[in-house]
């Protein structure tokens, strides 16, 4: 018998707006204005930028924020959508996983520089003689500086799904799309969101170069907190950098407020555990949202949009759990050949490219300096690593904690090195020390944040039942670590410290060679080495450069990263 529909009076009480809905609305109808008024400078002409130059008078600087913010959320969205697609397929085909993961490798250890020199001409033919040819390029550039971190933290996440719950989608028979909703998605959502949240933050380190573009012997500078800095720093004036730094600081806290944290404590419901924690991450905008009786009424109609697509989502014929038939071998060793042979041929093109200018003498001047960037790598990771781990732990195991810190950590991921630059510059010139030491914390000044994010995120997903248990036997001290810590940590640790890494190989381009005024720098690198040829555009040592840094890098994740990588799914993970 079919369920009577409500009243309609019981309806419209239902419904009836209330205080929150007020709320509510008017937050997002002032968000709403506050989008489309930036959004009409990124369709206008191009000579707009020239006849409207950015200038450091500080009331522009709001305006100026905002376009920088909607930047980076366009490259946000579309490093979620990116990292939904690639990581999933990466995770649950071995195949494609044997070409993505190496993809990613490579991808994240090719600087900004690399990608803008051969994207922004592309982008402005999309779109001639408009703003949003330039703009497209700038988010392009964001995006490079955030999808990588977020694809890796995705494919940790399904790789290390437990193994029960794989096999009840095989007993239940989902559809791929139907586990992607069910299991998937929830499972990797709360380290996803952090993940995010620090991918938001490293694009703040690399907006100067995103904003401030140069194309051939013009520069485009687009309205934003990163061009202005650039512009700040050409003219050394400390208080406009300091009006760009404290107006970074307001956005920061307004998007936290407003967007990550409302998200935190919404996806704190899909932490996998039995028993419920007795802290919860709070939200004032996530408890008012969730009040709201209109809101779901306008949502109502995606969610029975997607309900009507599963509904016609064709039946998966039944699969035997345990008799699979594995590829036979003479296909699996076709596919490494075609990968070896597609790598290869890659090499020898761009060899072919280099030598065609270069001699063997100027690669191995190019593979020493990679040498000692390595060494200086290893060294900031080793150091980050024992400073973040105990504090990222202790944070993570205390949701209040998080929220009163959460902003602060936002806030010093994002802050840009090139702030620091004078200071740099001054106190090594003044007491004559070597740059090649005391230049090298700016590399890791950036990316030590990608450890300190997924050792937290790794910290708050540990069981509750877990801990309750560790506590109930006084498990204490380094057995406490051992049995609890360490394994709950490990894998989102190395998903942090494989990111960490690839982001300090591409932040030694702007650390290794610093300039300020007259005053210039060097510290000897593969990164001062690209950035010394792009300057005089040399683009077969840039290439040369970028190369060597995508084999280094690539060997290292083989050696080091996938060996840790693979150590953690079959030693720890919650089975």
């Amino acid at each position: 018998m079919a369920r009577p529909l409500p009243a309609f009076s019981r309806m419209l009480r239902l419904t009836r707006p209330s205080r929150e809905d007020a709320i509510a609305f008017v937050i997002l109808a002032g968000l709403s204005v506050v989008f489309f008024h930036a959004a009409q400078g990124t369709i206008a002409p191009l000579s707009t930028l020239q006849l409207a130059p950015v200038t450091l008078d500080p009331v522009y600087l709001p305006y100026y924020a905002l376009r920088t913010v909607m930047r980076m959320f366009a490259a946000l969205f579309a490093s979620t959508v990116f990292t939904l697609v690639v990581a999933t397929l990466a995770a649950r085909s071995r195949r494609a996983g044997q070409l993505i993961v190496p993809a990613l490798d490579i991808l994240q250890s090719v600087p900004i520089l690399g990608f803008l020199t051969f994207t922004i001409t592309g982008f402005m033919g999309l779109f001639p003689g408009s703003v949003l040819g330039v703009e497209c390029a700038s988010i392009f550039a964001i995006f490079t500086s955030q999808a990588w971190n977020m694809a890796f933290s995705f494919y940790q996440s399904l790789r290390s799904i437990p193994s029960d719950l794989e096999e009840a989608t095989m007993i239940y028979r989902l559809s791929p799309i139907r586990r992607f909703l069910k299991l998937d998605l929830p499972f990797g959502t709360p380290a996803l969101v952090w993940n995010a949240m620090m991918s938001m933050s490293g694009g703040w380190f690399f907006v100067v170069a995103s904003e401030a573009m140069t194309v051939g012997n013009t520069k485009v500078t687009l309205p934003g907190i990163g061009s202005y800095l650039d512009l700040a720093i050409a003219h050394q004036d400390f208080h406009a950098v300091a009006w760009a730094v404290g107006m970074m600081g307001l956005v920061i806290v307004a998007y936290d407020q407003l967007f990550f944290r409302p998200i935190v404590a919404w996806a704190d419901r899909f932490r996998f555990e039995m028993t419920a924690s007795a802290e919860r991450p709070q939200s004032w905008v996530f408890d008012i949202l969730r009040k709201t009786r209109l809101l779901p009424v306008v949502l109502s109609p995606l969610g029975a949009i997607g309900r009507m697509l599963l509904a016609f989502e064709p039946r998966v014929q039944q699969r035997r759990l345990m008799d699979r038939r594995a590829a036979s071998a003479a296909v699996e060793w076709a596919w490494k050949a075609a990968v070896a042979i597609a790598v290869l041929a890659a090499l020898v093109l761009t060899g072919r490219y280099v030598m065609r200018y270069l001699v063997l003498h100027d690669a191995l001047v190019a593979v020493g300096y990679a040498c000692l960037t390595m060494i200086r790598v290893i060294v900031l990771i080793v150091l980050a690593s024992a400073i973040w781990v105990p504090i990222g732990v202790w944070i993570g195991l205390r949701p209040a904690w998080a929220e009163r810190l959460q902003p602060l950590a936002q806030f010093l991921a994002a802050f840009p090195a090139n702030v620091l630059f004078p200071f740099v510059v001054i106190a090594l010139v003044r007491w004559h020390l070597p740059p090649d030491i005391w230049l090298s914390p700016l590399m890791i000044l950036g990316t030590q944040w990608y450890i300190l994010f997924n050792v937290i995120a790794g910290a708050s997903a540990i069981p509750t039942d877990l801990r309750e248990a560790a506590d109930m036997f006084h498990v204490r001290g380094w057995q406490w670590w051992r049995q609890v810590a360490i394994p709950g940590i490990f894998p989102y640790y190395i998903t942090g410290a494989l990111t960490a890494s690839g982001g300090s190989w591409n932040a030694s381009i702007l650390a290794e060679l610093v300039t300020w005024g007259n005053h210039r720098l060097v510290a000897h690198g593969l990164g001062s080495y690209i950035a010394e040829a792009t300057a005089a555009g040399d683009y077969a040592r840039v290439a040369l450069g970028v190369g060597v840094m995508s084999v280094f890098v690539l060997g290292f994740n083989r050696l080091v990263w996938r060996p840790l990588y693979a150590y953690g799914e079959r030693r720890m993970r919650l089975t």
